[in-house]
């Protein structure tokens, strides 16, 4: 599982870069005013196409584990309470539905998005196996986990833990099913029904909130399944990104960007030019250095991929950069997926960390607010580079 969860990292973060390119030029085609209402609609079916694909790569990362997560304290009744309106028209009405929560919950530190999802895929899981109807419950219960308990289930740890269970009256599954029910890419349904990444995805999220999933199940008698997720210790608060603005101003601002895909790098290019900036662009570390000496250090703002293949990496170069100029603006971009606790707070998503899918309006608002930023840390001379954590790449 952890080899294929690699193996998915790298490839949503390929896919990441090439949906960048692709939304961004279809963005700026919508903007021409000459187009025709048939190729009109035809950039419409390829943005809705590349969303699609974009999500794809999401559930890739939240199965590796690699998915940036924005945490907070959250009431997991209140999470599962707003997802159960989306589930109610899921089901359909031949199944009926059910909640039953406690009156009391503790805390949980949690993504709300991630944890939508994981409901989400398990309220279609629980849907195709009814396909005549039945019932679906779906409860939540604190409780403390024992050292007995955790010794019983390997995946389990002592503590005090929230668990959310989906308990369905459905077809069930066989042995050999339900040994593989979380394997990336498996899945029963017919050709083109489905990815087989539902309940790999729900594995991955639990794993990347510290819990851990437990299935029940037999043929002809339902399916339960049983999600533990820790319960908030201290605040852990992560600020969303603020939203881009349809309209962003331009400036006239010397911006070097560097990144080793050439269509991405002409792409970013092309958008800030756009907006009236002086852009210089390089593929790597080294050509950065080099653009660099021949300006005279006379960068406003560096625009760098944080992983590239040759050294220095994009926070290398900024740390060198940054010790020459104090005053020099920094934003970083990633296809892959960053735990920004691990660079917190060096990095902040939406101000100084775009991850990559990007549209160009989020790009053009983050370089605005960036410059415009006069309280800007991104990086200071002689801070210490922070260790990436376990989900970090």
């Amino acid at each position: 599982m952890e080899a294929v969860g690699q193996l998915s990292a790298g490839l949503a973060h390929d896919f990441n870069n090439i949906l960048t390119i692709i939304q961004g030029h279809v963005n700026l085609l919508s903007a021409l005013p000459h187009f025709d209402p048939d190729a009109r609609e035809s950039m419409d079916h390829i943005a809705g196409a590349s969303e699609r694909a974009a999500n794809l790569t999401a559930q890739l990362l939240a199965f590796s584990r690699k998915r940036m997560m924005q945490p907070l304290q959250l009431d997991l009744t209140e999470v599962v309470t707003n997802a159960g309106r989306m589930m109610r028209g899921l089901l359909g009405e031949r199944i009926e539905l059910q909640f039953a929560y406690p009156g009391h919950l503790p805390l949980v530190n949690a993504d709300a998005g991630m944890l939508e999802q994981l409901i989400i895929n398990l309220a279609l899981n629980a849907r195709d196996a009814m396909p005549s109807g039945g019932k679906l419950v779906v409860s939540l219960a604190a409780l403390e986990i024992d050292s007995a308990y955790a010794r019983r289930n390997p995946e389990a740890r002592p503590g005090a833990f929230v668990r959310l269970t989906f308990e369905d009256t459905g077809c069930g599954m066989a042995p050999e099913t339900l040994s593989r029910v979380f394997e990336p890419f498996f899945t029963t349904k017919d050709v083109g029904k489905g990815s087989g990444l539902g309940l790999a995805l729900v594995y991955g999220i639990a794993k990347q909130h510290q819990g851990w999933i437990e299935v029940e199940s037999c043929l002809g008698a339902g399916t339960t399944f049983r999600v533990y997720l820790p319960c908030a210790g201290e605040i852990d608060r992560q600020s969303a990104p603020p939203p881009a603005d349809e309209s962003v101003a331009g400036g006239a601002e010397a911006i070097l960007v560097v990144e080793d895909e050439p269509s991405l790098r002409q792409l970013v290019k092309k958008i800030l030019k756009l907006h009236g900036y002086n852009v210089l662009t390089a593929a790597n570390g080294r050509e950065a250095l080099e653009i660099w000496n021949r300006s005279g250090r006379q960068i406003d703002l560096l625009l760098t991929d944080l992983v590239m293949p040759e050294e220095p990496t994009g926070m290398e170069l900024a740390k060198r950069l940054k010790a020459e100029r104090p005053e020099l603006k920094i934003i970083y971009t990633s296809g892959y997926s960053i735990d920004l606790k691990a660079y917190s707070p060096i990095l902040r998503e939406g101000r100084n960390f775009l991850a990559k899918p990007f549209n160009p309006p989020t790009l053009t608002a983050a370089v605005r607010r960036c410059l415009d930023d006069v309280h800007d840390s991104a990086i200071s001379h002689g801070d210490r580079e922070p260790t990436p954590g376990p989900h970090c790449c």
